[in-house]
C-alpha cells in the first residue's frame, strides 16, 4: 500500500496543485492529497505518514487535530508544537544565544487584558509605569512596534520619536507587542529553508514586495554566512518549512525575521524560476519523510511512555493486542476508530500561507525593516 502525503491549505491556487502533482507523477509508493477532516476522535490512527500543514496559524481547528496526528505517529510539517509555542521575542533571544546578529529587541507587557483581569490583583508582577526612556535609549528611534505573534504585515509600525512609540502602544488592545531597532540595510535577502537542510537565498526588496531572479547577488563570504546562519536557526527551530529574511547592514546579515512556518509559496510572488525549485524541493521532503519517518513523538520525549502504557495497542482485527512496543495507533478496545469525513474549509489568499515579510511595514515605510 502507498504511503500518503496529506496536505492542508488555505485558498493558495497554485503551489497545492503543482506539489500533489509532483509527488504523484514520481511514483515512489508515495501519494499526495488533500487532507479532508470532519470531526475526528480522539484515538482516531493517521491515515497520513506525512502533512505538510499551510493554514493552522488561522484555523484553529486544524492545530489542534495536527496535534493528536502527531500522537498517532504522524510527521506533521511543521511541527504543530513548536509552532504554538514561537513567538518573535522568542526568536530574538534564540538567535542571540546562538551568535546570530539581530535587532536589539523588548518585549512590552499588554496594554489590556481580558475581562476578569483586575489591574491592581491580578497583575501585581508588573512593574508600572514602563521606563520609555530607557527603551528608547537601547533600541534607538526610528525604531519598529510589532505584535510577537503576528504576521503578514498586520500590526506593524515605524515609530520615529517616543510619542509614536507610546501612542501605538496605546491602540495595541490584547496584543503583546515588540520594541525592535530599526536596521538600514544596503542588501536584503529571503531564504527558502526546506528539510532543515536546503536553503535558497533569494535577492528580495521589501519595498517593491518583489523576488529577484538575481544568482549572484551575494560574495562568496556573505552567501555563506547568510546559508549557515539560517541552517542553524532553522534546525534549532526544527521547522522542516520556513522563510528567513536578513537584512544586511554594513556586511552583516541581520535575522530580521524567521518566524514564517507556512511561508509564500505563491507563483506569481516566488517567480516561476524559484517556484519550480520550491515544489520540486518540498516534493522531495515530503517524500523522504514518508520513506523514512521522523517521529515527532519521539522529540516530544513522549515515546516511551506510549510504549509502556496499558493503553498502548495495536487494533487487529478489531482486538486490543497489548505491549507491542509500536507507535500508536492508540485505541480503546471498546471504541472502534471511525475515520472523519467532510472538508476541510479555506482561509486567506493566495499569499496567505504566511507570510508577506512582516520585517518590513509596508512598500512606502521607508528603507529600513519593521
Amino acid at each position: 500500500m502507498a504511503l500518503k502525503v496529506g496536505l492542508i491549505v488555505g485558498r493558495e491556487w497554485s503551489f497545492p496543485p503543482a506539489f500533489i502533482e509532483e509527488v504523484n507523477r514520481r511514483n515512489e509508493g508515495v501519494t499526495a492529497e488533500f487532507v479532508q477532516l470532519g470531526a475526528p476522535r480522539m484515538d482516531d490512527p493517521s491515515e497520513y505518514a506525512v502533512i505538510i500543514d499551510r493554514i493552522s496559524h488561522e484555523v484553529p481547528f486544524y492545530r489542534t487535530y495536527l496535534k493528536q496526528a502527531v500522537i498517532q505517529g504522524c510527521t506533521v510539517v511543521n511541527n504543530p508544537f513548536m509552532w504554538t509555542a514561537d513567538d518573535k521575542f522568542f526568536g530574538a533571544a534564540l538567535a542571540t544565544r546562538l551568535g546570530i546578529a539581530h535587532p536589539k529587541t523588548i518585549v512590552l507587557p499588554n496594554k489590556e487584558y481580558i475581562p476578569g483581569i483586575v489591574h491592581d490583583e491580578s497583575l501585581r508582577n508588573l512593574k508600572y509605569p514602563l521606563d520609555w526612556e530607557a527603551i528608547v535609549e537601547y533600541i534607538g528611534l526610528p525604531c519598529i512596534l510589532k505584535d510577537a505573534h503576528g504576521g503578514g504585515w498586520k500590526d506593524v509600525y515605524v515609530c520615529r520619536t517616543m510619542r509614536e512609540l507610546i501612542d501605538n502602544y496605546d491602540q495595541s488592545g490584547l496584543l503583546t507587542m515588540i520594541v525592535q531597532e530599526f536596521i538600514h540595510w544596503d542588501h536584503f535577502i529571503r531564504c527558502i529553508c526546506l528539510g532543515q537542510d536546503e536553503i535558497l537565498p533569494i535577492k528580495y526588496d521589501p519595498r517593491e514586495r518583489k523576488y529577484h531572479v538575481e544568482h549572484a547577488h551575494m560574495g562568496e563570504e556573505l552567501g555563506r554566512r547568510v546559508v549557515d546562519d539560517s541552517r542553524k536557526l532553522v534546525r534549532a527551530l526544527g521547522y522542516d518549512m520556513n522563510s528567513m529574511e536578513w537584512a544586511v547592514r554594513d556586511g552583516v546579515p541581520y535575522a530580521i525575521d524567521f518566524m514564517n512556518p507556512a511561508p509564500d509559496m505563491d507563483i506569481y510572488s516566488l517567480t516561476p524560476h524559484y517556484f519550480d525549485w520550491v515544489v520540486k524541493h518540498m516534493a522531495d521532503m515530503a517524500i523522504d519523510l514518508a520513506k523514512n519517518p521522523r517521529p515527532q513523538v519521539r522529540e516530544l520525549k513522549w515515546e516511551d511512555l506510549f510504549a509502556g502504557s496499558r493503553h498502548s495497542a495495536e487494533m487487529v482485527g478489531g482486538a486490543a493486542v497489548l505491549g507491542s512496543g509500536s507507535l500508536p495507533p492508540v485505541a480503546a478496545p471498546a471504541a472502534p476508530s471511525v475515520a472523519g469525513s467532510g472538508s476541510a474549509s479555506s482561509a486567506r489568499p493566495a499569499a496567505d500561507p504566511g507570510d508577506a515579510p512582516d520585517a518590513i511595514v509596508r512598500a512606502e515605510a521607508e528603507e529600513g525593516h519593521a
